[in-house]
């Protein structure tokens, strides 16, 4: 049984709507053992429809210092850890590095929620371009932010975009994108990182999770070992959503353990 949940928003994120206790309560309902709260770092955002950028950040002081409160507070009945999901852009590599060295983090997910300055959410990418075209983009983007990063311990849901795709998956498989995806993998192996399991895209209708089980097998097939299980929850509802089925996907793909993050450390536990 997983029994972590490493990704999950709360009101401290933009497009989060419920204070972090009702998250942590909900995952003590659901028989997690611990939780990260991971709220949104979005800095260089770009506004939707090319007006300038926006920063999406918490206040990091008070963000620290509530997870550190509820940290003691839920402390006999849920281990509760500290971290960010950071919005990786390829001239951010040092903003995370004074983000890693100045708060005490357990936990940073690098994401990457932006192909050619604007978010695949809005659709305006596939006004300009095919889905498939937009998802390989999309992918060298993602590369490009690693290769310029340092401070992130794992990648967020690798092929979100495929969630706003206009067909979504029909242009989307592990093998039309082989080339592309295998760099990716390989440069978070290289550099001692890993990916997340994220079930947001059963939530989103998509049929799998993030990223596809094709992506991930072919990951611990290339020596990937690091890899963290998250829901992506933006409310109580969706706390350790599919979590059953993530665990049947991560053996099916080969993996006996999953991972968790403390203090940076990755802490790997056995799929009993």
């Amino acid at each position: 049984m997983i029994t972590s949940d490493c990704h999950m928003h709360t009101a401290f994120s933009e497009d989060g709507h419920t204070a972090p206790e009702v998250m942590a309560e909900k995952a003590i309902e659901k028989g997690l053992k611990m939780i990260c709260i991971t709220d949104h770092l979005d800095l260089d955002y770009p506004i939707s429809g090319g007006l300038g950028t926006e920063s999406y950040s918490p206040d990091l002081d008070e963000y620290f210092q509530k997870l550190e409160k509820m940290r003691q507070e839920f402390s006999c009945r849920l281990e509760i850890r500290k971290g960010v999901e950071f919005g990786m852009q390829p001239h951010l590599g040092e903003k995370c590095r004074e983000l890693a060295k100045n708060y005490p983090l357990d936990f940073v997910i690098g994401s990457v929620h932006l192909v050619q300055h604007t978010d695949p959410y809005y659709g305006e990418i596939f006004e300009r371009k095919g889905d498939g075209e937009a998802y390989q983009i999309m992918f060298e983007e993602i590369l490009k932010c690693i290769e310029n990063t340092e401070d992130f311990d794992v990648v967020g849901h690798i092929d979100y975009i495929v969630r706003y795709g206009k067909r979504q998956a029909e242009a989307y498989s592990y093998a039309a994108f082989a080339p592309i995806l295998d760099e990716i993998l390989r440069k978070v192996i290289r550099m001692g990182k890993g990916i997340e399991l994220n079930t947001s895209g059963w939530k989103y209708g998509l049929g799998f999770c993030h990223p596809h089980p094709e992506v991930l097998r072919r990951y611990r097939e290339l020596g990937g070992e690091i890899i963290t299980v998250g829901s992506d929850a933006h409310g109580p509802e969706h706390v350790a959503y599919d979590f059953a089925r993530a665990e049947k996907v991560l053996v099916d793909c080969g993996f006996t353990y999953y991972t968790e993050f403390k203090e940076r450390k990755p802490i790997f536990k056995k799929i009993d």
